[in-house]
């Protein structure tokens, strides 16, 4: 699996390891701002390194779309700089211009490519993905001992895909529950490890 960008080195070590296994109106605008504005106070990026994320979301897209035309299906999810490439394309070929096209993006300073060479899944086995996600996450609420908003969960043909800023301790956890969830064949982490004494930093700092 192609992790990094040799082009652009990730200062801190990224862990990518692989485990088995109704409100209207103005007040639906209201709270969806009050939402999204209490998402960029616990989350442990910046809130300029949030809007990079979103950009680099936004970029990719029309990058694929310049690369490999509508040729496969490929997402393309960004935390902290990091780009995770999933999906399927139809050959090799385009799984190496696809993450080269991602790479060049600006401010990108990693990417993982988890492409698989093979047909584009359907419309269910997307579905099944959407709902395995909402499953996951819910497990993590439910445990109560985690932050969710510092996972970010991304789920691909039952592959379920794990990304943020967290401790040794916070990844062990969150890997331990998302195996155990119903559906899910494997689990990958792809996490910025921080120490507890950083966590308790960025915690001071919010």
């Amino acid at each position: 699996m192609k992790k990094t960008n040799p082009l652009r080195p990730l200062g801190r070590a990224i862990l990518v390891a692989v485990a088995a296994g109704a409100l209207g109106g103005c007040a639906a605008f209201v709270a969806a701002g009050a939402a999204a504005t209490a998402m960029v106070v616990v989350d442990r990026r910046t809130s300029g390194v949030q809007l990079e994320d979103q950009s680099i979301e936004l970029k990719a897209a029309s990058r694929i779309t310049e690369t490999i035309g509508s040729r496969g299906h490929v997402n393309v999810t960004s935390y902290n700089r990091t780009a995770l490439i999933t999906g399927e394309v139809p050959t090799e070929a385009d799984r190496s211009a696809v993450e080269q096209a991602v790479s060049r993006i600006e401010n990108v300073r990693s990417t993982v490519n988890e492409l698989a060479v093979m047909a584009a899944t359907s419309f269910t086995a997307r579905s099944n993905d959407t709902v395995l996600t909402s499953k996951v996450k819910a497990s993590y609420v439910d445990a109560k001992d985690l932050q969710v908003s510092s996972i970010k969960v991304v789920s691909e043909r039952g592959t379920v895909f794990l990304m943020g800023r967290v401790t040794e301790r916070e990844a062990n956890r969150a890997t331990e529950l998302a195996r155990g969830v119903s559906g899910v064949q494997k689990v990958v982490r792809v996490f910025e490890i921080l120490t507890e004494a950083e966590l308790a930093a960025l915690s001071a700092k919010g």
